[in-house]
This record gives C-alpha cells, sequence and structure tokens, in this order.
C-alpha cells in the first residue's frame, strides 16, 4: 500500500502522537504533558503520513517569533514532533516530510525555520545549521559562594506560589527577547511549559517553587524557578538544587537570586541546563575550578529565504560581500548574493552576477546567522572558502553579535 502525506486532522491527533511516544522510545509522557503539547499543537502546521491506517511519520510546526541580533523578532517555523516509525526507515519518509514542511514554509512567508535536534547529525542534509549552543553547570556550593554585585543585599526576595507568580515572570521574559537573539516571544499557552510539574517526573525532588526579586518599587525584576532534592550521606545533607529557569531585567537582581540559590540549606550542589554559553553566572563564581560546566547544541536554523532572513537582522560591522551560497535541498536559494549593511543598520541582499567573494552553502549561513558561531570559525574547519582576501574578516565581524544567542526552553 502507498504511503500517504496529509496534513493532521484534529480527531487523529491521539494516534499520531501515540506513533511519536513510539519514536522516541515508547515512554508515555504524563498525562499533564501530553495535554499542554495537545493544546500547542497547530494542526494545520502539522504532518502524518499513513500506511493504511497506521501513523508512520510526523512532523509539526510552532508559529513562533524569533529575535535575532538588532532586536527584530521574526517569524520563524519551530519545526518540531519529528519521528518515523522504525518500520518505515530508510524509504524516504523523513525527506519527503522535511520538502513538504519547507516548501509550506516558504509559502507561508516565514524566512527562516529552527528545531531543536534530538540526533543533531539528521538536520544538516536538510540545511540545518548549529546556530545557538547551550550551557550546563554543576556547582559544588560548599567550595564556591556567589559574590553578588554592590546592592544585591537591597533586593527583596519573596518564595511565591509559580501559578500565582506567572503573569509578573513573563512580563520580564517578554521584556528580555529583543535583548538576546534565539528567545522566541511566547505565545497563548507557552507560559505554561514553564510551569510543567508531573510528580512522576520529580525523581525524588521537591515540587516545583518560585522566588522572585522586588525593586525598590516592589515592582517584579527577576525570578527563578527551581526543585530540590534532599539527600543524606553519614557526613550529613548532601541537597542538590536543580534550577530551572533564572531570568531578571538588570544584573543585581540575577546575581542576588543566584546567590539565594547557592545558599539553601541542606544543599550542596547546584545544577542548571541550557543556560546562555556567556551566562554571567561564570563571573559570578568565587572559584570556577569548582564549576563543572560543558556545551552542548540547542538551536538549530535554516534560511528559507535567504534574501528575506539576511536583511532582517542587523549587523555589527559595515559589510559589502558577495556570497556564492549552496543550497541544494532548497534550490531557489543557491546562487551569488550580495550583501550590504552598515554597522547597526539596515541590510540589503539581492541577487547579483558579480563576482563571487566568500563561498559556503545555506548550513553555514544559518550557524552564522545569530551571531554566536563566527564564520571565521567555520572557515578554519574548511566549510567556508574566501575568494576574495579580506572579505573573510568583513563578513566574520559583521555577521558576529554582541551577546551569545540562546533558546531559553525546548519546543
Amino acid at each position: 500500500m502507498a504511503l500517504v502525506t496529509q496534513v493532521l486532522q484534529s480527531d487523529e491527533w491521539d494516534v499520531w502522537y501515540d506513533h511519536l511516544e513510539l519514536a522516541f522510545g515508547g515512554v508515555a509522557e504524563p498525562p499533564e504533558e501530553r495535554e499542554l503539547y495537545r493544546s500547542l499543537t497547530e494542526p494545520e502546521r502539522s504532518l502524518g503520513v499513513w500506511d493504511g491506517g497506521t501513523c508512520v511519520g510526523s512532523a509539526g510546526a510552532f508559529s513562533f517569533r524569533l529575535s535575532v541580533p538588532g532586536g527584530a523578532l521574526v517569524p520563524a517555523a519551530g519545526v518540531t514532533m519529528v519521528g518515523v516509525a522504525p518500520t518505515h526507515r530508510r524509504r524516504g519518509v523523513l525527506t519527503s516530510l522535511m520538502r513538504r514542511q519547507l516548501d509550506d514554509v516558504r509559502a507561508g512567508g516565514e524566512p527562516i525555520a529552527v528545531l531543536t535536534a534530538s540526533e543533531p547529525e539528521i538536520y544538516g542534509r536538510f540545511g540545518y545549521g548549529t546556530a545557538a549552543y547551550a550551557l550546563s553547570v554543576d556547582i559544588d556550593t560548599t567550595r564556591a559562594r556567589l559574590i553578588a554585585p554592590p546592592g544585591a543585599d537591597a533586593v527583596r526576595l519573596r518564595l511565591v506560589d509559580p501559578e500565582k507568580a506567572l503573569a509578573d515572570c513573563e512580563r520580564v521574559y517578554a521584556a528580555l527577547v529583543p535583548t538576546r537573539p534565539g528567545m522566541t516571544a511566547r505565545r497563548p499557552g507557552w507560559e505554561r511549559q514553564g510551569l510543567l510539574d508531573p510528580p512522576g517526573r520529580r525523581e525524588g525532588a521537591s515540587p516545583l517553587k518560585c522566588v522572585v526579586a522586588e525593586g525598590t518599587d516592589g515592582e517584579v525584576v527577576g525570578y527563578a524557578r527551581y526543585r530540590v532534592t534532599p539527600d543524606w550521606e553519614p557526613t550529613g545533607s548532601e541537597g542538590k538544587v536543580h534550577v530551572g529557569e533564572v531570568n531578571a531585567l538588570d544584573p543585581v537582581a540575577y546575581a542576588a537570586l543566584w546567590r539565594y540559590l547557592f545558599e539553601i540549606d541542606l544543599t550542596w550542589h547546584v545544577r542548571a541546563f541550557g543556560r546562555p554559553m556567556d551566562d554571567p553566572l561564570l563571573h559570578l563564581v568565587s572559584d570556577v575550578r569548582r564549576t563543572r560546566a560543558w556545551q552542548r547544541d540547542a538551536l538549530h536554523l535554516r534560511l528559507v529565504e535567504l534574501g528575506a532572513a539576511l536583511e532582517a537582522r542587523t549587523y555589527g560591522a559595515a559589510m559589502d560581500v558577495v556570497l556564492e551560497v549552496e543550497d541544494a535541498f532548497c534550490p531557489w536559494n543557491t546562487g551569488r548574493w550580495r550583501l550590504t549593511a552598515a554597522a547597526g543598520g539596515a541590510a540589503r541582499c539581492a541577487r547579483t552576477e558579480d563576482a563571487a567573494e566568500l563561498a559556503l552553502s545555506v548550513r553555514e549561513l544559518g550557524s552564522a546567522y545569530l551571531g554566536g558561531v563566527t564564520l571565521n570559525a567555520l572557515a578554519a574547519a574548511g566549510r567556508v572558502r574566501e575568494l576574495r582576501p579580506g572579505a573573510l574578516r568583513e563578513a566574520s565581524r559583521a555577521f558576529a553579535g554582541d551577546v551569545a544567542p540562546w533558546l531559553p526552553h525546548q519546543f
């Protein structure tokens, strides 16, 4: 029987999502999590591949607005829920889904697509480049202190119900979105993701807790969400603090929140995952050697409409470079493009017949797009070729950002 690809119907969601759980190992999600993603799913942007009455492939997209260098919020397809049944591998199911999806994204006018990858190797062949990395830390708080800047003692901290503080926390988050590339403006419903707290996922940790930081006028200027795992050894307590989110509108409140997390009684480790690569936390600890830190890929980005995407962001230095771009999967991007920009100003990207000055694929442009991966580094890896002396330095300086891009949550 021929495989059929079609847009998801609302009454097919359970079968479709059951397939996705199977593709990711077959462990059922907690009911709370499943219901949240049912509410967030956009059926008209979700695809299923069917073999008779069996769903054997899936891919979806969320309608995001992604912050880019310069602070603009650019429409972006948040690619998600991609899976192929183990019985139907090596039959072109994934390629057909990626083809249909990128065609739909282009038709919908979104210049970029982004995803978080279960296996990063999969998506490079479809033109996605790693555009943001995430930092994780495990800090021994018995041997490393948090050194807060002046004024931290004046910050009022309050333990609050995570539900009751939601509006204040979302206001802080929304104010930060334009300040750091890679963040997504939350659409209605996405604020619930940070409150997910299924008892079956706690693994001995406490229910979710929230502490807010208040300014002198009583307004919330920061928050932290976390859990605590109590633990005891013959030598005493060895509890752990698991940090979910820490966001603040100013450095003093940010440091005050982290100091609070460091000093929770009966704990000796603070663990946080998915922090920005340039997190100020690394400069607040008294002994960085007691901070075990590691990185991994976080956000993968693809330019769907190359010209529109490159014009949507600003650049850190003036540039006038002709790019020779290769894009086998979306051939409408292939060819020569002249990218001109003033430092911090608007950019212009248009097709040209002028001689190429820098040669690369759309994957490298995706990696460099948010400013966290330099074209110089990609050239050193043999993935960018300089055809005009000086073009690489010029473009690399222009693409580089002041702050590391950061995706605060999965999707």
